[in-house]
């Protein structure tokens, strides 16, 4: 057995209902599955089928906003306001001092509307409130009814707003949604074929594993495959993808075949992320990129994305080479669970692209 499989085994005996990895590396292509695609059928996970990427979606937005720099239609140093007058206002929210990169590197201080389209985090909850819709707008005016975390550029905090307003910009400056220019930009150009821009459509296409969230420890898990459409619908998080398909972007990205040298290195210019934050010790926030030391040395560009019911890591080496996407299909309950589930993650990915460096077998 691989240590690929041993990995992928052992987040199935941490809980995990279903897993799927692919890793691409300069000796081909391995896969690994654990688990189940369905409890109730128990058919196994499908192989490369798709998967909600959740906020792996920011990757893509902050390389079409980059683009746009490069083409020389807006500035990093611009302001929220300048692109949407007045938008950003109440409780000591102000786009006036706000740039869009503060909003690409999460130093904005912006709240994060997420707390408030969730009201009730329950199985009832869920199923209750998964079809609502918001606009773009009515997510935003959520957030601006609470004070900002900090001064814009003087701390650092994840808040799924910022991406919210990239979105808004993106269409300011071109005339088109942020779904569309991804589209043109990105899914046409690298051929992905199996990514797709939903909207608020709900559903997966097929085939796919389905997706369990446990509510509260140690209870039942509740099929969450239906999108919540609250969170699950902007340039925030709303992308769906396969693991084949999410591998072939972060190459191409890292590889500088979509950003011109001077936009990806923008990109990848960091700041310490908060050990508190509970990403992998080390981790460093650029612009909807992340980079995490591996243990062989160097380390590994991504963004993870998650919901209820679901996890994806992408992870790629700083050449481009070698690739790595995991993607789990149910979440716990409980934050200790959670917290192993991710350092069983972030060891596969260790342990894979560590391998793919030294010749070793992943």
């Amino acid at each position: 057995m691989s240590q690929l499989q041993r990995d992928a085994d052992a987040l199935r005996d941490d809980g995990v209902t279903g897993v799927s990895v692919r890793l691409e590396t300069r000796r081909g292509v391995r896969t690994a599955r654990s688990g189940v695609g369905d409890l109730s059928t128990t058919e196994p996970v499908p192989q490369n089928g798709y998967v909600r990427i959740g906020s792996t979606t920011k990757t893509f937005v902050a390389t079409v906003l980059l683009q746009l720099v490069g083409e020389g239609r807006l500035s990093l140093d611009d302001t929220v306001d300048q692109w949407l007058p007045g938008v950003v206002r109440g409780h000591g929210n102000d786009g006036r001092r706000v740039t869009l990169l503060q909003l690409l590197q999460h130093t904005s201080g912006l709240p994060d509307y997420i707390g408030d389209v969730v009201p009730d985090l329950s199985a009832a909850g869920y199923r209750k409130n998964r079809w609502t819709t918001y606009t773009c707008e009515q997510r935003l005016a959520f957030a601006m009814q609470h004070p900002p975390s900090f001064m814009p550029g003087s701390d650092w905090e994840y808040s799924n707003t910022n991406y919210v307003l990239i979105g808004m910009v993106i269409k300011a400056a071109t005339g088109h949604s942020w779904e569309r220019e991804v589209r043109d930009r990105i899914l046409r150009p690298l051929r992905l074929t199996h990514t797709v821009v939903p909207g608020n459509w709900p559903f997966l296409p097929g085939p796919h594993a389905r997706d369990y969230q446990q509510f509260e420890p140690g209870g039942a898990m509740t099929d969450t495959t239906i999108a919540y459409l609250p969170f699950d619908g902007d340039a925030d998080g709303a992308m769906i993808s396969t693991t084949a398909d999410t591998n072939k972007f972060f190459r191409a990205l890292v590889r500088g075949e979509i950003l011109a040298p001077a936009q990806l290195a923008e990109m990848q210019r960091t700041v310490e992320v908060p050990a508190d934050h509970g990403a992998p010790p080390g981790t460093r926030d650029g612009l909807g990129l992340d980079w995490t030391p591996l243990s062989c040395g160097g380390g590994y560009w991504g963004h993870s994305g998650d919901g209820f019911g679901y996890l994806v890591w992408p992870a790629t080496t700083s050449d481009g080479r070698s690739a790595v996407t995991v993607s789990l299909h149910s979440r716990p309950g409980d934050e200790g669970t959670a917290v192993r589930q991710i350092g069983d993650v972030t060891a596969l990915v260790d342990h894979a692209l560590c391998s793919s460096r030294g010749g070793g077998t992943p």
